[in-house]
């Protein structure tokens, strides 16, 4: 009797992989976003490069004879050069603030190094959710003689963390806790420990909490004017709300300050999404 001859089995194509070697609906997807996203911002261009006249005449046109000087004249009339200043100094100190704050309190927590490991992880979740305490905030500059003063605002923006200390927590789980303890063999400091293992290690969260921070201080708003009496210590965002109700009416110009506001935060993130990315990606998988 003769052995019965196997024939190969073919392995059918499943749907996914048809998707797979045809990216065609993925770029689709890709291109709709990248309008979604691009759109306004091409939009807001368009218009603050119109005259006045050339927007009243039409407002969704596209512009025929740019003005380039609307941004020149918006920066000069809006002040925004000092208001850059103050905003790059509240961004800088506050961000980096929050990230001390952060990694100082996510590590212990994420390495169980205090008591209630998961009850800290609850209270980082139910802070995102909490409304801004703006009379509390305002009475406490007001005693500590901090109001209408950059370092009391420094500090407000500094100490709202929001996803930091969670996200740094779930980075750290990343790290091997063989090396801590070799560290702790070696005779090597908590202090000592965090700073000059930890922190290198964590480089890509800390760059990603420092920007998540940056990006909130930069476009804050609503303390700066409960905080600030003097306008000459306004950040940017207040500087441009003020702006608004000044020009109101001239929507070209006022899309070339919007522009002017806007601009550092595209621009930088333009550099540093490989880092926000890598953050982000790393958090999730600790």
């Amino acid at each position: 009797m003769s052995a019965a001859v196997t024939q190969p089995v073919t392995p059918q194509k499943t749907p996914w992989r048809q998707r797979q070697h045809s990216p065609g609906f993925s770029y689709v997807v890709v291109a709709l976003l990248l309008f979604v996203f691009l759109f306004p911002l091409l939009y807001l261009l368009n218009t603050a490069l119109k005259s006045p006249e050339a927007y009243v005449a039409d407002p969704v046109g596209i512009v025929t004879d740019p003005q380039w000087s609307n941004f020149a004249k918006a920066w000069e009339q809006g002040n925004f050069g000092d208001f850059i200043m103050n905003t790059v100094l509240y961004t800088i100190c506050g961000a980096s603030l929050g990230t001390f704050i952060a990694l100082v309190m996510g590590f212990p927590v994420a390495r169980g190094y205090i008591k209630g490991g998961k009850l800290w992880n609850a209270l980082f979740v139910f802070v995102l959710f909490l409304p801004n305490a703006l009379v509390t905030q305002y009475q406490m500059l007001l005693r500590l003689d901090l109001y209408n003063n950059r370092l009391g605002y420094i500090l407000m923006v500094g100490v709202g963390v929001g996803i930091g200390p969670l996200l740094f927590s779930g980075f750290v789980k990343s790290i091997p806790l063989e090396l801590d303890e070799a560290a702790a063999l070696d005779g090597v400091g908590y202090w000592s420990y965090l700073w000059r293992f930890v922190l290198p290690l964590s480089r890509p969260a800390l760059v990603t909490i420092f920007i998540l921070q940056a990006v909130w201080i930069w476009n804050e708003i609503i303390l700066a004017t409960v905080l600030f009496s003097d306008s000459s210590r306004w950040p940017i965002a207040a500087g441009l709300n003020a702006f608004k109700g000044t020009y109101s009416n001239d929507w070209a110009l006022l899309s070339a300050a919007t522009l002017i506001v806007a601009a550092p935060m595209i621009i930088g993130y333009v550099f540093i999404q490989k880092h926000l990315v890598n953050g982000v990606v790393g958090a999730v998988k600790g």
